[in-house]
């Protein structure tokens, strides 16, 4: 009698087991199914993520439900109603807030201030979802996304003329093909690195961060990705018509800016290297109040390159057709404040000239005060959101000069801040268990999207970047984060960021980013909106978050339930799938996950593809 109870209990458990496994198959199925292709229109996502349903390999305690009891009621509220937001006019496809054409001609021209920030107030922020152009499709993965760009996506062929024998960009059938040409690299960006490279260690992992002013379609980051080197790009939305939006279609990393009136948005000492090619910048006037901002965010020992006028005028002044006195002046001044500031002319040969700042920044300082030079006041060198730019230098003490490994040893490593103690709150410890956690939740998230590591995501943003160890933790060649910190974060971290060879960028998310729309694939906000919680609203926030997220593009939220409650039905009205799930450590954790997904639709459309 007991052999056959127990033959019968085997097979009631082996059915449970076989039911159980069927559900959770079932569920990826599902899940596969909440992002749509779009057939033509965008990637089979769904495809995907069925396909890799089959695994059914899931951590055991990641419950894809969650066990809040309060969130049933709420949602299911029948007074609680879901607004639905309505698409924009097609006009808004690729509008950008804060650096609006017809907003920015009603500032003044000097000093660049109307290709600066200039946002909305909240009475004429719009409430509508921004549309994706007509023929909107998936933009090709990196690498081919670095030569091609669909037609339909940035339908803009001024450059193709206007470039056209610098070797920018060509239109060919329905799409753009990019040569990798420039202004002052007509063969080629690859050929032109070289020339670089034999000056600056570029290829030992010394040279990681650099910044790139004025950048055009950002052929110069785009070709240094594969030195292992990544390039924070800028340019203006000027007359070059979708200039950065060509570079962030391509895979690049880029944002909307200018060197103006306002400091940069990036910390002190955060770059390997900062570079100008032909970029029209013009480095002289003020006294050299634009190089003075750039040796702000260049390391000590990190190297500054200009690459086209006035470098080498004396042979080039008639094909630049420039007066040979106006030339001569201008590469003066720059010397003058070249010099002023301590940095070395490291090589001067046909265009390009390169010079490197000094690591000797004692003996740099007792030159700068016997030539009379201003030094800035502020203790926070950092402080720079919506700051004015200051005739004067920013000071670099012997104690912040510090040799960084290599990358990527530099990637893993303690931050020189952090060992210093430069960072209020944050000791090496914490640093190391920031880092410990962030491996964990990373996992858990490769388990809920397994198409992470694809290649299917490029362009991915951390919205509230912390110490950068979510970006640290996905870190791959196939993908690059950008790492955001909110200027009211209660730590200022974006120069460990850098210290960590990583990107970023400081940002008020009460604004606008400046960026075009539909230009990142996966977008990560931890903390962000209990972070932002009675600063502004937080549909705000999300009609943004919509605004720069790719159709089919996807959103990791990582937030207390309450604050995620109120997200979830927020993005009921704005076209995304979305599923709340438990913290990888278990229902009893009070934090919650809240993934979703971008529905396809298109301007005129009235429902999702």
């Amino acid at each position: 009698m007991a052999n056959k109870f127990n033959s019968g209990d085997n097979r009631t458990r082996s059915s449970v087991s076989i039911f159980i496994v069927a559900g959770l198959c079932c569920f990826f199925y599902l899940l596969g199914a909440w992002q749509r292709s779009g057939f033509g229109k965008g990637d089979s996502i769904a495809l995907e993520m069925t396909k890799s349903g089959e695994n059914c390999n899931i951590l055991p305690n990641l419950n894809f439900e969650t066990h809040h009891g309060g969130e049933a009621g709420i949602i299911d509220d029948p007074d609680s109603k879901v607004t639905a937001f309505k698409p924009c006019h097609t006009r808004y496809t690729d509008y950008t807030p804060c650096q609006d054409q017809g907003r920015a001609m009603t500032f003044p021209r000097e000093n660049m201030i109307y290709r600066e920030r200039h946002c909305p107030p909240q009475a004429e922020k719009l409430h509508c979802l921004i549309p994706a152009p007509e023929g909107y499709v998936t933009p090709f993965r990196w690498p081919k996304s670095r030569d091609y760009v669909p037609y339909a996506n940035a339908p803009y062929k001024s450059l193709t003329v206007e470039k056209a024998i610098q070797n920018w960009i060509q239109y060919e059938g329905n799409v753009f093909r990019f040569p990798g040409g420039g202004t002052q690299f007509p063969q080629g960006a690859d050929k032109y690195i070289d020339q670089l490279a034999s000056v600056i260690p570029i290829a030992n992992g010394t040279v990681r961060t650099a910044l790139d002013t004025g950048c055009g379609v950002a052929s110069w980051g785009a070709y240094l990705w594969k030195r292992n080197v990544i390039a924070m790009s800028f340019a203006p939305r000027d007359s070059h018509e979708a200039q950065v939006q060509f570079a962030l279609e391509r895979g690049v990393p880029a944002v909307i800016g200018v060197l103006g009136s306002i400091k940069v948005p990036y910390p002190s000492r955060a770059f390997d290297m900062a570079h100008c090619s032909r970029c029209l910048i013009p480095w002289g006037i003020n006294d050299g109040l634009y190089m003075k901002e750039v040796d702000r965010v260049l390391r000590p020992g990190g190297y500054w390159v200009l690459s086209g006028p006035p470098i080498n005028w004396k042979i080039n002044y008639k094909a630049w057709q420039r007066p040979m006195e106006e030339l001569q002046e201008e590469q003066r001044k720059i010397e003058e404040a070249a010099k002023l500031l301590c940095w070395e002319k490291k090589s001067e040969k046909g265009e390009i000239a390169i010079w490197q700042k000094t690591l000797d920044s004692a003996a740099c300082r007792a030159k700068q005060e016997s030539s009379g030079a201003t030094f800035c006041k502020s203790d926070d060198t950092d402080d720079v959101w919506y700051k004015q730019m200051e005739q004067c230098i920013t000071p670099n003490d012997n104690d912040n000069i510090v040799d960084l490994k290599p990358f990527p040893e530099r990637l893993y490593a303690v931050p020189p801040r952090i060992a210093s103690g430069s960072v209020p709150g944050v000791s090496v410890e914490a640093f190391m268990e920031d880092s410990r956690q962030w491996k964990k939740h990373v996992n858990a998230y490769r388990k809920i999207n397994q198409i992470i590591d694809s290649g299917r995501y490029r362009n991915i943003m951390d919205m509230n970047a912390g110490l950068g160890g979510f970006a640290a933790a996905l870190h791959s060649p196939k993908f690059w984060v950008m790492n955001v910190v909110p200027t009211i974060a209660e730590k200022n971290t974006l120069g460990v960021v850098y210290e960590r060879g990583l990107i970023g960028i400081y940002h008020d998310w009460c604004e606008a980013f400046s960026t075009y729309p539909r230009t990142y694939d996966l977008i990560h906000a931890n903390g962000v909106f209990s972070l932002y919680k009675d600063k502004c609203d937080f549909e705000d926030i999300l009609l943004e978050m919509d605004r720069i997220l790719r159709p089919e593009g996807a959103v990791i939220f990582r937030d207390e339930v309450d604050v995620l409650v109120k997200v979830r039905k927020i993005i009921g009205g704005m076209k995304w799938d979305s599923k709340m799930m438990d913290h990888e450590d278990g229902p009893l954790v009070p934090e919650k996950i809240l993934v979703a997904v971008k529905q396809y639709w298109v301007g005129n459309s009235t429902s999702p593809q």
